[in-house]
């Protein structure tokens, strides 16, 4: 594992080969992989201590005697929130607010009342709801495993699968928050250990068969990952059809993942590479804005047959890029309002145009 960012970025993104050498397991560019992570010793030691419990504590669990320490890391879902725990502690607070919004079923407002906040914070918050060791452990679920889009070609990294990953921290309340998976890898996985995990197959999301057909990617930040995979697939095929890539974070010199691949395939000729980089100038530029700069040309491969992805941020990039794309389909396909969303329809219906967002 490596980090892609510089240590000056804002962000964390790493970078995670795992061998999968002699499993008999394969994929393909486009597929995703399954991550069963641990929960963080910090979470499970917090959660120990306003339970009033020693490391050693043996709790019943699913009808057995278990260790509570290896139960909260390895087994339950400890870190969000269950419904079943949210209605249990919102019922018994003193917060009329909490406790309305889940009676009322208002779940945008509550969505937003429980952003970035984890079980203990609840606990921590409403410590009047005196929620025990049993009834928290009757709330909670087993342990979700994380999908994430694989970076990799099987093609061009023989017996290996790579992951691109940001890691989630934050402080919230005076809390250090790490995200389950993304944490778990960077921070707690050894290099040569081994990591629980199974292959999510996503023939909607897939390089196309047709090798001289033409493809534009969008992916911004993280969302660039499957898009590697992609590139490597189509290099490993000798693909002949065009490759075009919408890539873009806030700062260019610490933010460029993945920079010397890319500029190496753009200097050979089998990549076209458009930038965007938004805090590098005073207005901030992102990859809907080089979309609509490049949008005669664009229409012109839309219309040669070009396949087209989108993959990344779901509640405002994937938005806006499509905004764009029915403005470029309107502005240089001469069309109206109806008619551009007809032919952007028709490119979905006939999966040409597909996303893969989070």
């Amino acid at each position: 594992k490596r980090r892609l960012t510089s240590a000056e970025s804002s962000k964390e993104i790493m970078h995670f080969e795992f061998s999968i050498a002699g499993t008999g397991e394969t994929y393909n560019a486009g597929d995703a992989l399954n991550i069963i992570p641990r929960n963080q010793p910090s979470l499970v030691a917090e959660l120990l201590t306003i339970f009033n419990c020693s490391s050693d504590h043996i709790c019943q669990f699913g009808g057995e005697s278990v260790s509570l320490q290896a139960l909260l890391t390895d087994t339950v879902e400890i870190r969000t929130p269950s419904k079943d725990f949210i209605k249990l502690i919102s019922q018994r607070s003193n917060d009329k607010v909490f406790a309305d919004l889940v009676s009322e079923n208002k779940n945008t407002e509550l969505n937003e009342f429980l952003y970035g906040k984890d079980s203990v914070d609840l606990l921590n918050a409403y410590p009047e709801a005196k929620i025990t060791l049993e009834e928290f452990l009757d709330c909670i679920k087993p342990i979700a495993p994380r999908a994430y889009s694989i970076s990799s070609s099987v093609n061009a990294h023989a017996d290996e699968v790579h992951l691109t990953i940001g890691s989630v921290r934050y402080n919230l309340a005076g809390r250090e928050h790490n995200g389950v998976c993304s944490t778990y890898l960077a921070d707690m996985v050894e290099e040569g250990e081994g990591v629980q995990c199974y292959f999510a197959p996503n023939k909607a999301f897939s390089v196309p068969d047709d090798d001289s057909v033409d493809i534009i990617m969008v992916g911004p930040g993280t969302g660039i990952a499957p898009f590697r995979g992609f590139l490597e697939e189509r290099e490993s095929r000798k693909a002949t059809g065009k490759n075009w890539l919408f890539f873009g974070d806030r700062n260019k010199e610490s933010d460029f993942i993945y920079r010397e691949q890319l500029e190496a395939m753009e200097a050979s000729g089998f990549l076209r590479l458009d930038l965007a980089f938004s805090r590098d100038q005073a207005e901030k530029i992102y990859v809907q804005t080089r979309i609509k700069e490049h949008g005669a040309e664009f229409f012109k491969w839309l219309e040669n047959g070009a396949f087209f992805y989108i993959c990344g941020d779901a509640i405002r990039m994937a938005k806006d890029v499509d905004v764009a794309i029915h403005e470029v389909v309107m502005e240089h396909g001469k069309m109206n309002k109806e008619e551009a969303v007809n032919y952007i329809n028709a490119l979905k219906k006939s999966k040409r145009y597909v996303r893969d967002v989070y």
